[in-house]
This record gives structure tokens, sequence and C-alpha cells, in this order.
């Protein structure tokens, strides 16, 4: 019995010293991750708890604060910013770039490269804020303030905010100060040659210009975006999307002084979808075309859109003498309220200093839908299809149409111009109608709600 209760003793006795061993070990444990912060080249903590969210132990995590941020709005963080970006980038394991809730970072130009070694998650719970120098910028930069670049599998996140101090550019621009040159001012968050790119759930408020830009992307998805400036604000477009294909943008609300979303040259299979916007100047596809260049557009779904107040609703712009195509578009399930032009396509667009000279190429504008639009307008013209007379607009359609003037003062009418169009269910007002008078004008009228389609 004795030689039996020796081992046991021992067993005992090694039971005893486990607290203290695991009590040394999370010490020691601890003394590494306190280490670590204060190192910024390490390699990051592999899991941590912020705001209520606990990142994976599968990820790493480069918090600004480790990287010497101040996060307190009047000290420079770019630094900060570029290094903890850097790290993460290197990471062999998914990586995980952390702006901490309830700060201010404050950002001078800063560009973030890829490739990198693993997946990069960019949360941001608190604020990154632009200089409020506009000195900080040269001729060199002046488009740009964040900006993505080569990076593939990135996500942005967080619900905390991008504050572009816009308030600091806008009475600089020559929109607002005719006497002024007209010069480019940042856009606020910059993704270029981006694939597989999330952003999810972020606040975009007041941006030196465009609020986002997604330039030569692939396999994007844009969601839960709120994207804020004042309506008077300068050339201040929510998102702006070129050269970019398998587009996503879905569940946002844009209130901004220039295009809530615009749609550029390059642009194919682009999907819209509950989108509130308004103040701005509604959803353009364009403008297209600019200084005889060459337009490529294709496969884009507008659905399920409100406007408020908005200067157009559906828009398709082009310059005289651009080329290429702009096709296979839909503008669906929209509701307009008080919308200035609410289905309207120009390709006799001039947003320059000086009048632009008549010229005969074009934009082919082609295989356009226009189905189940309703609200209500504050011109009479609420249907314009102003149309190259060398190049005109071929097979639009306009399907369960009810559009109407704001509070009943009146009753509304469409232009058209070199536009072929067919017609189906009810629109109103009936197409193209307002061109003709008297007696012959409502002959035409009639003639028109009896058939299916007509063109000009």
């Amino acid at each position: 019995m004795a030689s039996s209760r020796k081992p046991t003793t021992k067993l005992a006795a090694f039971m005893a010293t486990l607290p203290l061993l695991a009590l040394l070990f999370l010490s020691g444990a601890l003394e590494a991750v306190v280490g670590a912060s204060n190192d910024t080249s390490a390699a990051g903590a592999s899991y941590t708890c912020s705001s209520g969210s606990m990142f994976l132990a599968s990820q790493s995590v480069f918090s600004l604060d480790r990287y010497g941020a101040r996060g307190d709005g009047r000290h420079d963080d770019t630094r900060a910013l570029a290094r903890a970006w850097k790290a993460a980038c290197a990471s062999p394991r998914p990586a995980v770039v952390l702006v901490p809730n309830g700060r201010r970072y404050l950002l001078k130009v800063v560009t973030l490269r890829g490739p990198c070694k693993s997946t990069v998650t960019v949360t941001v719970k608190g604020t990154l804020v632009a200089s409020p120098n506009r000195a900080d910028w040269s001729d060199r930069d002046r488009r740009l303030w964040i900006v993505f670049r080569s990076v593939n599998k990135l996500t942005l996140d967080g619900g905390g905010t991008i504050d572009g101090n816009g308030h600091k550019w806008w009475p600089h621009s020559c929109k607002i100060n005719k006497a002024l040159p007209c010069k480019e001012a940042p856009t606020a968050l910059s993704f270029h040659y981006c694939t597989n790119l999330k952003v999810d759930n972020l606040k975009i408020v007041n941006s030196q210009q465009i609020h986002m830009s997604v330039e030569d992307c692939a396999n994007v998805q844009l969601a839960k975006l709120s994207i804020t400036a004042p309506g008077t604000s300068p050339n201040t477009d929510g998102i702006h999307i070129t050269r970019s294909k398998d587009v996503w943008v879905t569940n946002c609300k844009i209130k901004t002084g220039d295009d809530c979303i615009s749609i550029e040259d390059g642009t194919h299979k682009l999907h819209v979808s509950n989108v509130i916007c308004g103040p701005g100047h509604g959803i353009s596809i364009g403008s297209l075309g600019d200084d005889n260049s060459r337009a490529k557009v294709s496969g884009i779904t507008i659905d399920s859109i409100q406007l408020h107040g908005t200067t157009n609703g559906a828009r398709i712009k082009t310059y005289q003498g651009g080329s290429g195509y702009a096709k296979d578009i839909t503008f669906q399930n929209m509701i307009m309220y008080n919308v200035k032009n609410p289905i309207i396509i120009d390709q006799n667009y001039c947003d320059k200093t000086r009048p632009c000279r008549e010229q005969r190429s074009a934009v082919q504008i082609s295989n356009v839908v226009f189905e189940n639009i309703r609200g209500t307008t504050v011109t009479k013209d609420a249907i314009k299809m102003s149309c190259s007379k060398n190049v005109p607009c071929q097979g639009i359609t306009l399907q369960n149409i009810d559009l109407k003037m704001q509070g009943g003062k009146g009753i509304t009418e469409s232009t058209c111009q070199n536009a072929k169009w067919r017609k189906y269910g009810s629109v109103v007002p009936q197409p193209c109608t307002s061109k003709y008078k008297g007696t012959v004008g409502l002959l035409l009228e009639f003639l028109l709600s009896s058939h299916s389609w007509s063109s000009w």
C-alpha cells in the first residue's frame, strides 16, 4: 500500500502547481502583448475585443494606436496608418487594421498598396478625418486622399466615419466662385485595381469632392453605406464607378451635392438596388464621350430606388463628338418625389466653361428600359429624350410609368428628339406628345395610346 501511495502524492503535488503554472503562463502572455504594443514592428495580437467586437484568434490585429497614432484629431496620424497597413499586408494570416472607437485620426494623403500576403480587413470604429490644411495636397496628388491600390480580398467595415473636411475645399471651387480657375479636389476614398472588394457599414461625410471612387476593379460589393454632404456642395458625387465590372451596390443612403451614383466609361455588369438618393443630381450614366473619347458601358441594372428632390432621376448623358456605346441598361422600380427631370437622355450634354461645338459623332445609346417608374415632378417635361441626329437612340422601352406634377399643378409632358422607342402598358405622360400642338397633336396622342410602339 505504501508503494501505491507514493505516486499519488507526487501527482497531487503536480496538480497543486498547475494554477501557479497557468498564472505564470498568462503573465508571460500578457507581458508579450504589452511588449508588442510598444513595438511598432510587432506581428499583432492574435485576438482582441474592441467596442463589443471580438476578432477571431486566427486573425492578427494591428491597431493604429500601437503604431504611434494619437487619435486626437490634431496630430498627424498618416504614418501610423501606413505602418499598421504595411504590417497587416505582410501578415501571413488574415489581418485586421483597427481604427479604434471614440477617436479622430487626422490624415493627409495616404496610399495603401497591395498585393498582400493574406486577406486584410480595415475595421473603422472611430473617425478618419482629412487634414484641414489644403496645402498638404500638391498639384500632383490633388485628386486623392485615402487610396487602396492593387489589393485582393480587401474588406472595409466597422460602422465608423470617414470625414473629408470638405467645407475647407468647397468655397475654392469654380462652381461656387466663378472667378476662380477650375481645379480638382480630393476623392475621400479611392479603390484602384482592387479585386474581391467589400465595403460595408461605413459613414462617409463631407468629402472634398467625390466621396468614393471605384476604378479598374472587379467583383465589388458596396453595402449599407451612408454618404452625406450638403446639397450645395460642388462635385460631391456619392459613388463613382469607372472601368470596373461585376459591381453590386445595395442598401445605401446617399445625400450629396452631385450624382448619388455616377457610372462612367468601362463599367460592365453593375447592379444597384435599394438605394435612397437625395438631395443630389440623381443616378447618372455618364457623362460619356468627353473630349471626343470612346466609351463602353453595358449590363447596367438600377432597381428599387427612391429619389427625393433630386435634379434628375434616371439619366444618361453624353457629349457630342464621342464614340462607343451605352447599351443593355435598365432603370426599374423607381419612386420619384418632386424630381426635376425624372427620365432624361441627353446626348448634347456640356459641362464646360465654353459652349460645346456641334459634332456629328456620338456614343450609341441602345436597349434601354425604363420600367415601373412613378412619382412626382416639379417640371412639366417628365420624360426627355434628346438624342443625336446622326446616331439616334435605339431600342428605348417605356413601360408602366406614372409621373405627375407635384401637388397636381398641371399635366406632365414628354419631349423626344431622334429616339426610337416602344411603350408597354400605361405610360403617363404619353411619350413624345409635347412637340405636337392643336388638333393634329391630339390625334397623334390618340394614335400613340392605341398602339404599342412608335419611333422618330
